[in-house]
């Protein structure tokens, strides 16, 4: 069983996250779920989801919303968690979306909460780390931490959706991206077919 971290930061784009929460827990993989204080915000306002701070009754809301895999969720100052050392490291980690704030902190090696230091342990351990940026347009200093990241490993995949494959809504626009990142992680997915195919 794979084991992914995934990190939902305060940027715009929450069904991008949804979306590949939705994808890992269907392809059974195991899923290390770490939501910001600013993510609560956003899916509150973007999805109308008002998320318990409970860990055990979020992993319950979310377990009944998607079938498959196994999840577990950690709260920002979670210390303790599996995902603060090494020797406890996901397979791969994705930060999506991932706010400007939280690659300015990645990208520097602050590590002040869980999310920052599960990003950290990733880069440290050459497991992959992918950000999902829904920023636009980018600032110098942001194009800098991303060209930080990227040396250091990381990829960066910001939510820019293709248009070949001739979306017919926000669904089939979200599921490109969300697939990128499927592909990247190794978890096969269906949902866009290949170029030229």
């Amino acid at each position: 069983m794979k084991h992914i971290a995934l990190a939902l930061t305060g940027a715009s784009g929450a069904a991008y996250g949804l979306r590949l929460l939705e994808c890992l827990l269907a392809a059974d993989c195991r899923v290390s779920l770490m939501l910001s204080q600013a993510a609560r915000i956003v899916l509150k306002q973007e999805a109308d989801l008002n998320l318990p701070t409970d860990t055990a009754a979020l992993v319950d809301l979310l377990s009944q919303r998607y079938a498959g895999g196994e999840l577990r969720a950690y709260g920002e100052k979670e210390w303790f968690a599996p995902l603060a050392s090494g020797s406890g490291a996901a397979d791969a980690m994705v930060i999506c979306p991932c706010s400007m704030g939280t690659l300015a902190a990645v990208a520097h090696g602050l590590s002040d909460n869980l999310i920052e230091r599960a990003a950290d342990v990733a880069l440290k351990e050459r497991r992959p780390l992918i950000l999902v940026p829904r920023e636009t347009p980018f600032s110098l200093i942001h194009l800098r931490n991303m060209t930080q990241l990227a040396e250091a490993g990381a990829v960066i995949l910001p939510a820019n959706p293709g248009f070949y494959h001739r979306p017919e809504g926000i669904d089939a626009i979200v599921d490109f991206v969300v697939a990128r990142i499927l592909d990247q992680l190794g978890v096969g997915q269906t949902m866009i077919p290949r170029w030229g195919n």
